[in-house]
């Protein structure tokens, strides 16, 4: 399962209303070969699920992963940040054994 913080749901909200989709709209997670540690995170809006997704929902926003990256998200958190270092949304990963300094890729 995939969770997502309060102000990690409150800020996709607001981007989802922002951006006007529709009520249908998810967020679809995923993660890709790429970046300096080997693995990278993709993070989007959907409304189309396709054939091998697993959804979750957390705090009434719902999260779709497909078949293979779910395997690198177990137990992974959706952050949203504002910090000094940049804001947006962060991934909490209990699988990732080294993230790269920039937080975007990660290896297991």
């Amino acid at each position: 399962m995939i969770t997502v913080t309060e102000n990690a749901k409150n800020h996709a909200i607001e981007l989802i209303k922002s951006e006007n989709r529709p009520d249908d709209t998810f967020i679809r997670v995923g993660v890709e070969g790429g970046g300096c540690s080997g693995l990278s995170y993709k993070l989007e809006f959907d409304n189309q699920k396709k054939d091998g997704d697993q959804m979750f929902e957390d705090k009434g926003i719902k999260i779709v992963v497909d078949r293979k990256s779910f395997l690198y998200l177990v137990g992974t958190e959706l952050e949203y940040t504002g910090g000094l270092n940049g804001k947006g949304f962060v991934f909490n990963n209990p699988n990732a054994s080294r993230t790269c300094g920039c937080g975007e890729s990660f290896s297991v």
